[in-house]
């Protein structure tokens, strides 16, 4: 079922009830979805140079919520992981924001999502450094999400790091043993105390209800492909796969989704406007990255990680970028080429 055919059906009884808290986001978002694969996002002239078959395709709009763009940016994230994975264990962190700080990460999303990426990153990082748990610096890579699997707000931090690191001055690869990264409790304790102090100079008023315990969950991951493929899924396609829309009847939309803990596949059934709030909430600042490197993997530690890759005897290689697909032509199968552009009505005035 498409999102767009709810929004359609849906977009006065949720402008009634949510207009007043969207931001510009959320209506750049509605606009582009609106228009995707329609003759107002733009269409482009496809021609068959084999048989001559010409027809006009409908634009996407490329835009990162909407569940039916981005594959292909997906597909190349992937790949540029995948080409970055060391041979070595990896693990997956997840910090998470408490239920008591959602609404002030709501209202100051671009200043409460960066202190998060700047508090996980030197709270891991400075624990690799310290020699009771490894002595060394380590990499990582950081996604950002802001939903739980039943799309509730649920600001946190997944983060894949490398089981080990490199010993700059002894130039060698220093293993974390068995399945075991840093202490969990430890680590949150630092993460909160960060945060607190983060939101406290950056002056926003922390509530005085803030739990004494926080959240941190680390766990292995093997090889590190499965964790990243997991968190491919979410990063340029929206929050929900149109395939999980389960139905459309008499004013309410189900949806469904896989619980974290017992793996069963759960139903959540709420009106039209509420599930479009649900999924729009989501919707970044424009321009913010959810996607950050730190440590030897950050872009800057070329040297760092010329290092790594010194001592762990291997060599990573600049990935081949992925082609587009094509059109292809629905009488021979032929691939059609691109000869002409229709901008979108809106901008053709």
């Amino acid at each position: 079922m498409r999102l767009v055919s709810i929004l359609d059906q849906y977009h006065h009884a949720f402008q009634a009830k949510y207009g007043s808290q969207l931001l510009p986001g959320h209506l750049r978002a509605i606009e582009a979805i609106s228009r995707c694969r329609t003759p107002q996002a733009g269409e482009l002239f496809v021609k068959c140079f084999g048989c001559g078959h010409a027809t006009w395709h409908p634009r996407s709009c490329g835009h990162r919520s909407c569940p039916q763009c981005q594959n292909h940016e997906a597909s190349i994230w992937l790949d540029r992981q995948q080409a970055k994975l060391l041979p070595v264990d990896y693990f997956m962190a997840t910090f998470t924001l408490p239920y008591e700080l959602r609404f002030l990460a709501w209202n100051n999303q671009t200043i409460v999502y960066n202190l998060l990426f700047a508090c996980v990153s030197s709270t891991l990082n400075d624990f690799g450094l310290n020699p009771k748990n490894l002595g060394a610096n380590i990499g990582m890579t950081t996604i950002l999400h802001t939903h739980s699997r039943r799309l509730d707000y649920h600001p946190h931090i997944h983060v894949v790091v490398p089981g080990g690191g490199v010993d700059k001055a002894k130039k060698q690869w220093k293993k974390k043993k068995d399945k075991y990264l840093f202490n969990e409790f430890a680590l949150a304790r630092v993460f909160r105390a960060r945060v607190r102090d983060a939101l406290n100079k950056a002056g926003l008023c922390v509530p005085n209800s803030l739990p004494s315990k926080w959240v941190v969950d680390c766990k292995h991951v093997g090889k590190g492909l499965s964790a990243l493929k997991y968190l491919s899924r979410y990063l340029y396609r929206g929050v929900i796969s149109e395939n999980n829309i389960v139905s459309n009847q008499n004013g309410q939309v189900t949806f469904k989704y896989v619980h974290s803990r017992t793996g069963k596949t759960n139903y959540r059934t709420l009106k039209g406007e509420d599930f479009l709030w649900l999924v729009l909430q989501h919707v970044l600042p424009k321009g913010f990255r959810r996607v950050r490197d730190y440590g030897f993997l950050h872009g800057n530690a070329k040297k760092l990680l010329l290092l790594v890759q010194m001592v762990l005897q291997v060599l990573i290689e600049s990935c081949k970028p992925r082609p587009r697909p094509v059109f292809k032509c629905p009488n021979c199968q032929a691939p059609m080429k691109i000869v002409a552009f229709r901008p979108p009505v809106w901008a053709s005035g």
